[in-house]
């Protein structure tokens, strides 16, 4: 029943017939469920959860349109969100993926660049949305750092302390928020907008190798956030970076912030994952605190 009811969904939404072949539950996902529906002449991914996660879902559906109205990196088109009973869906357009190489990998640089050349005049976004499954607070401000501190590492901090991570993680926390200005001296961001949770899991090139990413957690800030995580779990090519720094040079103090901006995705799966990741937290701190003072 499910099926039909969203395949009646998707033909509100597009204004065409859809009628379904076959269903396949893909694997991949360990926050929702994915399923490829297959139609006479039309495929989409599907993804699902509980009904009362539909904040998340649409979230993410404004965050590829953020993202594909740039016209600079392809992005699964979304197609509707919504609830049926026991579940929140999200449908996006289906994309056959091919193989990445150097032309690919060069092309992410140069279109990332570009897309980071979409600026606003805050720091922050007009909603809400999810890292992972952690709530990701958006509140606009000019001020970056502010946004930085209160907003990404206080948040997870803040988190973490309701689960007993309290002592030095928070202690050093606090330092680390305090002190951080020592960062930026001679460095001033630009409000960049940003996939937010740019892993090598959420990249792709599509049938005629162009890249392709997804699973967004949006919002405007430093464009070298996202450069960060690339580097977090690699599967990013010298190709790629070599791209991005023709289109657009980062700043000679990135090599310092970056583990700034990866302590909060770390903070994050701290949080999401439990004790295998405090250790690696408390070095990125004191790494950091070591490089100020």
């Amino acid at each position: 029943m499910r099926w039909q009811t969203i395949s009646k969904k998707i033909e509100v939404a597009t204004g065409q017939s859809f009628n379904i072949v076959s269903t396949h539950l893909l694997s991949g996902g360990d926050i929702n469920s994915a399923f490829l529906l297959r139609g006479d002449n039309k495929s989409y991914f599907i993804k699902l959860n509980n009904a009362d996660l539909i904040t998340m879902f649409e979230a993410e559906f404004v965050g590829l349109q953020e993202l594909a109205k740039t016209q600079t990196i392809r992005v699964p088109k979304p197609v509707v969100c919504g609830q049926i009973p026991e579940h929140a869906y999200l449908v996006l357009e289906h994309i056959d993926f091919g193989s990445k190489n150097k032309t690919s990998e060069r092309l992410l640089g140069e279109q990332l660049a570009l897309m980071h050349s979409q600026q606003q005049p805050y720091f922050g976004w007009h909603r809400p949305n999810t890292i992972g499954s952690t709530l990701q607070s958006n509140i606009q401000t000019t001020d970056w750092l502010t946004f930085w501190c209160e907003q990404r590492l206080a948040f997870q901090l803040q988190l973490l302390a309701k689960k007993g991570y309290t002592g030095k993680l928070q202690f050093d926390g606090e330092r680390l928020c305090s002190d951080m200005p020592a960062l930026f001296t001679h460095y001033q961001p630009q409000s960049s907008l940003l996939h937010g949770d740019l892993w090598g899991g959420n990249v792709a090139v599509d049938q005629q190798g162009r890249p392709v990413i997804f699973d967004p957690a949006c919002y405007y800030g430093d464009r070298e956030t996202d450069l960060a995580m690339t580097e977090l779990f690699g599967g990013f090519s010298q190709d790629f970076y070599d791209a991005y720094q023709t289109a657009w040079p980062l700043d000679s103090g990135y090599g310092t912030r970056k583990t700034l901006y990866n302590l909060y995705h770390i903070l994050n799966h701290l949080n999401l994952f439990g004790n295998g990741y405090l250790r690696q937290a408390e070095s990125m701190m004191a790494l950091i605190l070591s490089e100020i003072h």
